[in-house]
Parts: structure tokens; C-alpha cells; sequence
């Protein structure tokens, strides 16, 4: 299979390209004090950069341009070796040569949210008025607030108009906001497993999370790196806990049942006797090594405050009213994090705004992690959708 190559677009300055931050792999934009980036908490944040990835090439017109959305712990590292873990990246089964978003045809854009740890502006940046690290004095973020510091990086790589938006779980709220704040902008919209408001189940979840996060000694009230620290163990267990949200009852059943790990007989003590509790212990283990503990506070909390409805009176059809993009809703049976009667809803929505919509229910055992897992019939849908889009807008073969 052909190589994907990570490349910046022409219109990027080559003095931001060699702009290294931690992570040598990405190029990032660069937004200085003349170019604020203004949140809804009512601070315009600046100096700021956004880190990113691309793959394959812009065409003449711009117009075969993807943005896709990475989940709360995922980042702009999406079909490529993660220049941490070394591992794939978490979307490869989605983009590349002959996949559903074709690198062939397609230029596929992804960038690390504001408030992330992987070489966007967050907690674990250096804040500019006192040479040190934000820590909890960064200020808090939404979604709205990621989503205009991306219209600022497409607006640099010198894109007016993206073909589609793409995205699953807090990515999938990405894509819709996009959607309501800049349609003139969005010809398409895949939105996958996700909701149009967070509930007050996963608000209580990630509360959960945080709270273990915090009551870590090691977390010293955010300022953690000046203790020399990182609260592993509360970061740990938010992960652990986090990850059962992803899963379903059947597909853990399935996975590992009630068997031992590497024993038959039960040490009759708090060791991990069990398989699933071993899987969740690497889990949580694993995630530490690649994730800032603030920025997981702050991630989740962007998450507990979306809401597209709440600037239109509470009425979601008036947040799409009029609109012309065309979407694609996923859902799968076996996600209870963002259940299929939320997609529903947003759909109800969406055809109450008149909008080109299609809907599809996945039939699968694997839980909300579904969209990142090998599931033939997503990709097909996807497949399929992109390509009626792009015949709808006269995209060619090669992306012309």
C-alpha cells in the first residue's frame, strides 16, 4: 500500500513549519497577539498555535478539502505513527490510498483541539504573562472555542469552503458545530456517534473522572510540573473508568468474560485475578504516558458544556435552519454513551430544517468505540456518502 505522507500546505510560512513545540511531527500554525482567538468565557487568548497533520494533496480549486475531528483523547496524529506511543494512528482503518477517505482524492486535514497536550495551545503550554506553565490559570474552553480556532487554521491554509467535516464522539460535536456556525462553509457533514447536547449521564461520568484526577496528591491543584509530579493514578483510574463507557456489556462478555488472567485459581487478594481487569489497568496505564491530567479536565468539561440548541431558545431545527449541507448521521445499536435515540433526534431536527439528511443505524456488539474499530458496514456508508457528495459538487477521480 502506498505511504502516507504528512505534508503542509504551501500557504503555511516556513518559519511556522519548523515551529517544533514537543512534537516533531507536526507543523503548527502560529497566531500571534494581533490574531486573538476570542472565547466564549470572554478571554481572547493570545499568543496561540494549532498543531496539525495533513494528507494527501489540495487540488487546484480547493475543493476536495476533509477536516475530521479527533475524540477527547485522540489528536491530530490520525493516519499516521504516533510520535509517542508508536503506534498507527487511531483513524487508519478510515484514511489513506483506496479507503473510505481516500488520500487518492482527498486532502484530509486534523488538528489537535485547543486545550490539548499534543502541540495546540492548552494547560500544558507556557503561558505567556509569567514565563511559566497555564496549568488551571488557562482558561476554560468549548467547543465553539475549538471549532474558531480551526476556521483560523483552514482560513491559513487558504481553504474557503471544506468539502466535508468528519468526525465520532466529541469530534462528531465538532462537525455539527461547524455546521451551525459556518454553513456557507461545509458542503458535507459525517457525524458519528454523537449527540447534539451532552447528557447528564456522560456530564456525571467525566465528573467522575475529574474528581478522581484531582483527589490524586500528586495533582497539587493543577500545578503538578512544578512539583515534579503527575497525578498517574487519578488519571489512571478517570481513563479506566472512561474506557467501560466506550465498551458495551456484550463485547466485554465476549472479550473476557469472567476469565482468569494467567492463573486458574484466584489469589484471594486485590491483585488483577481477572482478564478485564488486567485490559483496564494497561488501559489507564498506557493513556498516562501520552496525556497531560489538565488537559483531560479540560477536554471533558468542553463536553459537558456543549449545547447547540441553547443560542436558538432551546429549538436544535433553528440552529440548521436554512441549511444547505448535506449529512450523514451514524449511529450504532450498542453505543449507550450516545444512544441512537439522540441521532434520531438530531435527525427529527435536521428534517425539520429542511436539510439534506441521511441516517443509519449500525447493528454491532461494540460499543460506542465501534466508529474506531474495523466495522465493514461504517465504511461503507461512508464510502458511499463522500462519494455522492463529491459527484453532487463534481469532484473527479483524482480530486479535481
Amino acid at each position: 500500500m502506498t505511504n502516507i505522507q504528512s505534508i503542509s500546505s504551501p500557504s503555511i510560512h516556513a518559519e511556522e513549519r519548523a515551529q517544533e513545540a514537543d512534537h516533531p511531527s507536526s507543523p503548527v500554525a502560529l497566531f500571534g497577539s494581533d490574531q486573538p482567538l476570542k472565547l466564549d468565557c470572554g478571554i481572547d487568548l493570545s499568543p496561540f498555535q494549532v498543531a496539525y497533520q495533513t494528507y494527501g494533496e489540495l487540488n487546484a480549486d480547493r475543493s476536495n478539502a476533509i477536516l475530521v475531528f479527533h475524540a477527547l483523547t485522540g489528536d491530530q496524529h490520525v493516519a499516521n505513527v504516533h510520535p509517542v506511543t508508536g503506534k498507527p494512528g487511531w483513524w487508519e482503518t478510515m484514511i489513506g490510498p483506496g479507503r473510505p477517505l481516500d488520500t487518492d482524492r482527498y486532502f484530509i486535514i486534523c488538528s489537535n483541539v485547543i486545550g490539548g497536550c499534543m502541540g495546540s495551545t492548552g494547560p500544558a503550554s507556557t503561558n505567556p504573562a509569567t514565563g511559566k506553565l497555564w496549568g488551571l490559570d488557562f482558561p476554560i474552553i468549548t467547543i465553539p472555542d475549538m471549532v474558531r480556532a480551526q476556521t483560523m487554521l483552514i482560513d491559513r491554509l487558504g481553504i474557503e469552503t471544506l468539502f466535508c467535516v468528519v468526525g465520532g464522539s466529541m469530534g462528531g460535536m465538532q462537525a455539527l458545530q461547524w455546521t451551525a456556525a459556518y454553513p456557507k462553509r461545509v458542503f458535507s457533514a459525517l457525524a458519528v456517534a454523537c449527540s447534539m447536547r451532552h447528557s447528564a449521564q456522560n456530564i456525571a461520568f467525566h465528573e467522575l473522572g475529574r474528581q478522581a484526577v484531582m483527589a490524586d496528591p500528586d495533582w497539587h491543584h493543577g500545578r503538578y510540573f512544578e512539583q515534579g509530579t503527575h497525578p498517574h493514578r487519578g488519571l489512571g483510574v478517570a481513563r479506566m473508568a472512561a474506557h467501560i463507557t466506550y465498551l458495551s456489556d456484550a463485547a466485554l462478555h465476549r472479550k473476557f468474560g469472567r476469565r482468569m488472567q494467567d492463573r486458574e485459581l484466584p489469589t484471594f487478594s486485590f491483585d488483577a485475578d481477572f482478564q478485564v481487569e488486567s485490559y483496564l489497568r494497561h488501559q489507564g496505564s498506557s493513556f498516562v504516558e501520552r496525556f497531560d491530567a489538565n488537559s483531560y479536565l479540560y477536554l471533558t468539561r468542553a463536553m459537558d458544556y456543549f449545547d447547540i440548541a441553547a443560542d436558538h431558545d432551546g429549538v436544535l431545527a433553528q440552529a440548521f435552519r436554512g441549511i444547505q449541507t448535506r449529512f450523514c448521521v451514524v449511529s450504532f445499536t450498542s453505543d449507550w454513551l450516545f444512544p441512537t435515540s439522540e441521532s434520531r433526534a438530531l435527525v427529527h431536527a435536521l428534517n425539520a430544517s429542511s436539510a439534506r439528511v441521511s441516517f443509519a443505524e449500525i447493528e454491532t456488539d461494540r460499543g460506542h468505540d465501534a466508529f474506531l474499530l474495523d466495522v465493514p458496514e461504517f465504511f461503507d456508508i461512508a464510502r458511499a456518502f463522500l462519494q455522492s457528495a463529491g459527484k453532487a459538487r463534481g469532484l473527479t477521480a483524482t480530486g479535481g
